[in-house]
């Protein structure tokens, strides 16, 4: 259910790190306490985030809840597919329904963040 692969944020984010890009989404936790998205709101490429911050918001029809960046750095990339069609953030969550990739301002941030386990022991 929360590939190990990734780190997590206390947010309900999560990161796959590839060199110095991380690609950002929300966890199946999340997904599911949301339900139904139908909208998703992200921020430019080329914006600044810093770690732990508001990055964007995502609305379902439970909820609008706020995206908080569990890394720093600088947008390089953002899902359009998220922004055109928010229901691929239901349908495949650690895959196609990533929301922003950011160029990594300091790698020692990752060691901030949990592994799957802990993750996990959090939800508990």
């Amino acid at each position: 259910m929360y590939p190990e692969d990734l780190k997590y944020s206390k947010e309900h984010e999560w990161v796959r790190v590839n060199g110095n890009i991380a690609e950002i989404g929300i966890t199946v936790f999340a997904q599911e306490s949301l339900g139904d998205v139908v909208f998703v709101d992200l921020p430019a490429v080329g914006s600044e985030v810093e770690q732990f911050a508001k990055f964007g918001e995502i609305e379902s029809v439970k909820a609008v809840s706020d995206l908080f960046s569990p890394v720093g750095g600088t947008i390089v990339e953002v899902n359009d597919s998220a922004t055109d069609s928010p229901e691929v953030v239901n349908d495949d969550t650690y895959g196609s329904g990533w929301l922003i990739k950011v160029e990594l301002s300091d790698t020692a941030q990752l060691d901030e963040l949990m592994d799957a386990t802990t993750y996990e022991g959090t939800l508990e």
